[in-house]
Parts: C-alpha cells; sequence; structure tokens
C-alpha cells in the first residue's frame, strides 16, 4: 500500500502537532490530534525502522500528545499504585508470559508459523506502551469538567465537518481515500449496501466511520440536554443533522447503539445512564465466557436478524461461527494465548487460513488469552465504571450529564468490540478522561467542602494539588 502522498501526510503530521500545541491550549490541541489523525491520516500506510515500532495513523498521534503532555502541558507523573496501574502492570508485561508459554512451532499441512521469543515479547511490550499513551494522557490532562466538556464539543464539530465528505461518498460512492492517497484500504464491496454506499472516507472501513458518527450524535445530544451551544450552531439542530447522517451511514449496530443510547442522553436521568454504562461494560467483559459457556442465544438472534434482512443474518451467522472456531482453539491456551504472528487462527490439514477474525475479544483472548483480555477490556470498564460511581460528586446538573454521557459514548464502544475490532485511539484517550474526571471527583470529595452563596456545597477544583495521580 506504499504511496508518497500517504507517507507525506505521515510526516506531516507531528509538524501539525506542534502547530496545535503552540497556538491552542493543551486541551484542544491533544484531542484534535487525536481525533484529526483518525479522521484525515491514511490507513495502512506505515513508516518502519529496524527494531522500533511502525510509525502509522494510530501510533503518530500517539507519541505526538505524549510529548505535547510532557514539554507543553508540563505535568508531572505522581506515582501511586492500585487496581488500573495493576491492570496497566498485566497489560505491558503479560506478553512476557506469552513468548515464554509459546516457544514450540505451529506445522499445519506445509505451513510451518515459528515460535515466539524473547524479541518478540519486548516488541509486544512497545506496542503495549504506545496504546496505553493515550490513556495515560486522558487521565493526567483531560481530568477537570471543562476537559469533559471539550471532549464532546470536538467530537461534535468534527462530526458536523466530516459529514461533508461523507455525504459525498454516500452519493458518488467511497473514493476519497483512493483518490487522495493512491488505494483503497478495504473491500470495496463491503461498503456495497441497500442498493447505496456506506461512507468511510478516510477511517478505512464504513463500520469504523458509523461507530465515529454514533459517538458524535451522543455528543451533540448531551449538549442539547445542557442547552450548551456551539457559537452559532443549536445543539438540538446539531443533534438533529448527525442522527439523519447517521441513518444514512447504513450500519445496524450503530444505528442501533444511537437508538438506545440517545434517548438516555436527552430524557433519562444520570443515575440511570450510569447504571447502562456499567451494565454494558460488565457485558462486554462476561462475553467471551458467555460465549464459551453457551449462554449466549446465538440462534435466536440469528431468527430475529434474518428476519429483518437475509444479508445480515447471513454475515451474522458467519462471525458466530468463525468465534466459535476461535475460540475452542483459544482455549487450548486459556490463560495466555498462542502469541501473535497468526499462531491464535485455525488452519486446516492443507495449511490454509480458515479464521475470520471481526471482534476485538476473540483476538486478544487468541493471542494473550484470558489475561490479556482481562488487562485490555479491564482498564476500560474500569474507567467507566469509576466514572459513573462518581457522576454525583459532580458539582452541577452539566457535568453530570458530560460526564454520564461520555461513559456511555466508550461502553458502547467496548460493546462494538465485540463483533468488530478498530479499538481507535481516541477511545482510549476518552477512557483515560473518565478515570481522571473519577479521580479528582474523589479527591475533591474528601476534602472539607466549603458552601456557595446559594446553600451548595462546593469543592474547589484547584491545580495542581487536585490533579489526579498517574
Amino acid at each position: 500500500m506504499k504511496s508518497s502522498v500517504a507517507t507525506l501526510a505521515l510526516v506531516i503530521w507531528p509538524l501539525i502537532a506542534v502547530g496545535l500545541f503552540s497556538v491552542r491550549p493543551a486541551i484542544q490541541a491533544t484531542l484534535w490530534i487525536v481525533v484529526g489523525a483518525q479522521l484525515l491520516l491514511p490507513v495502512g500506510e506505515m513508516i518502519k525502522f529496524e527494531m522500533i515500532p511502525q510509525f502509522d495513523k494510530a501510533t503518530i498521534p500517539n507519541l505526538c500528545i505524549f510529548l505535547g503532555y510532557l514539554f507543553v502541558a508540563r505535568r508531572i507523573w505522581r506515582p501511586s499504585f492500585g487496581w488500573v496501574e495493576v491492570l496497566v502492570l498485566i497489560f505491558v508485561l503479560g506478553p512476557i508470559a506469552t513468548s515464554v508459554l509459546n516457544n514450540d512451532p505451529i506445522i499445519a499441512g506445509d505451513r510451518l508459523i515459528p515460535g515466539v521469543g524473547i524479541y518478540d515479547a519486548g516488541s509486544a511490550i512497545g506496542s503495549a506502551l504506545i496504546v496505553l499513551i493515550p490513556f495515560f494522557v486522558g487521565r493526567g490532562l483531560l481530568w477537570s469538567a471543562l476537559a469533559i466538556e471539550q471532549i464532546l464539543k470536538v467530537l461534535v464539530v468534527a462530526g458536523l465537518l466530516y459529514s461533508i465528505p461523507m455525504l459525498f461518498e454516500m452519493r458518488f460512492s467511497p473514493q476519497l481515500h483512493a483518490w487522495i492517497y493512491g488505494y483503497l484500504p478495504s473491500d470495496f464491496i463491503q461498503q456495497v449496501r441497500a442498493g447505496g454506499y456506506r461512507p468511510m472516507v478516510f477511517m478505512g472501513h464504513g463500520l469504523i466511520a458509523a461507530t465515529f458518527l454514533f459517538m458524535t450524535v451522543a455528543a451533540a445530544a448531551a449538549l442539547w440536554r445542557t442547552n450548551t451551544r456551539l457559537g452559532q450552531v443549536s445543539s438540538a439542530g446539531a443533534t438533529a443533522y448527525l442522527s439523519v447522517i447517521l441513518v444514512l451511514c447504513k450500519s445496524a449496530g450503530a444505528a442501533l447503539f444511537g437508538i438506545v443510547v440517545v434517548p438516555l442522553i436527552c430524557f433519562v436521568r444520570p443515575r440511570v445512564q450510569s447504571l447502562v454504562a456499567i451494565g454494558l461494560v460488565m457485558v462486554a467483559l462476561l462475553y467471551p465466557l458467555l460465549r464459551f459457556t453457551g449462554v449466549v442465544p446465538t440462534g435466536v438472534i440469528l431468527q430475529v436478524t434474518e428476519s429483518l434482512s437475509t444479508e445480515r443474518a447471513s454475515s451474522l451467522r458467519v462471525r458466530f461461527e468463525n468465534e466459535a472456531m476461535l475460540l475452542d482453539h483459544a482455549f487450548e491456551r486459556p490463560i495466555f494465548g498462542w502469541g501473535r504472528y497468526g499462531r491464535s487462527r485455525v488452519y486446516n490439514e492443507e495449511g490454509r487460513d480458515m479464521s475470520v477474525t471481526d471482534g476485538r475479544w476473540v483476538i486478544t483472548v487468541g493471542q494473550f488469552g484470558i489475561v490479556g483480555f482481562l488487562a485490555e477490556f479491564g482498564l476500560l470498564a474500569l474507567s467507566v465504571i469509576r466514572a459513573a460511581r462518581s457522576y454525583r460528586l459532580a458539582e452541577s446538573f452539566r457535568d453530570r450529564i458530560f460526564l454520564t454521557s461520555l461513559a456511555l459514548i466508550v461502553s458502547a464502544n467496548m460493546i462494538d468490540l465485540l463483533p468488530n475490532s478498530s479499538l481507535l485511539p481516541m477511545t482510549w484517550l476518552f477512557a483515560g478522561a473518565l478515570l481522571g474526571r473519577a479521580d479528582t471527583l474523589r479527591q475533591l470529595a474528601t476534602r472539607s467542602p466549603r458552601v456557595s452563596p446559594t446553600g451548595r456545597l462546593r469543592y474547589a477544583e484547584a491545580e495542581p494539588s487536585a490533579r489526579p495521580v498517574m
């Protein structure tokens, strides 16, 4: 997929990041670097040097915000230790155990897959650290009520701007990535739905673009619920407009998220929103166990789906069949998995790869086992749970709505990782922000409260003492 224009875009992005940190506050610069990279950078292109991780659409913005966090935001990391840090250590160091236990080669027909070693463990550790950068930065920088509000506003503005090329691709087919970067990042046929097209622009797939649109609709709904405007743009109008775009994306999953989550944000109390967010992440955490024990009613789900769309039912049946096959293989080495480089996939007697890996959960369980799954999904879930449990400590109704809305967005993203595999840097960033905000609210609640002129208890959000520890 080599393309000079795509490579140039990757090279230019750090310069754009420097410019953003120079002219905008650190919170806004961080958000636009991560969100903008997801919306604009090419998919599949990379810059690779020997012995170091590749630079691509995901790693470049992560490294940019890391440097910005250190040198521009000037935040100081203060050590602490708790469940979050335990999960981080497992996430980062777990590949060592996976490599030690997978030195044996895999032979399938004429295919030979070598065992993994210490070098592979080092590579996986480096990749894990880069993946977690947005999580660390989100926790250390986006901890305030203002930061949570900025996240929602950036999502809405990005959605409104991105809807223009999305509408173009709905009409003329998803070709912008090919026209600008010189190649299509995924099969064109996958973007054809119901006599029309699913837009993907520079996201790589129509499903990813639709999930992003859901996030923008949910963010707009939170602004509408709190009567928050975006300059001259009405948040109610933005919610309605983005909802229409979401429907036109022709993604049943993203549309279902919108149908469930947006009314919750618009009309339901924050307490109920927090409970739903916790429920969603618990479903995501328990899904591998439920799937392995046969509790998930796949037959009923297929029957209901087939009554709505034969095409979608066929696609879902393939996913369920592959999940069952991959999960059986994964549970041959359930604790630390099979390792990377295709060892977790299933091959027939001739050595042909029989696997179709769609869900992030089954990929993680296969490669790094239940331990790796609990570390990755556990970090996301713990961030949502802590934020959902801390919402009452927020000073105003507005702040509570913003916090629970972001918790619902991240929890819906976790559910989306069951059928799909795209765990984006901005999801990690938002999860870190939830955790940072929850840490801050708990720290402020332990202080002596002061009484506002209206008689309400208030907690001073002072910096740096109120900043959450890393």
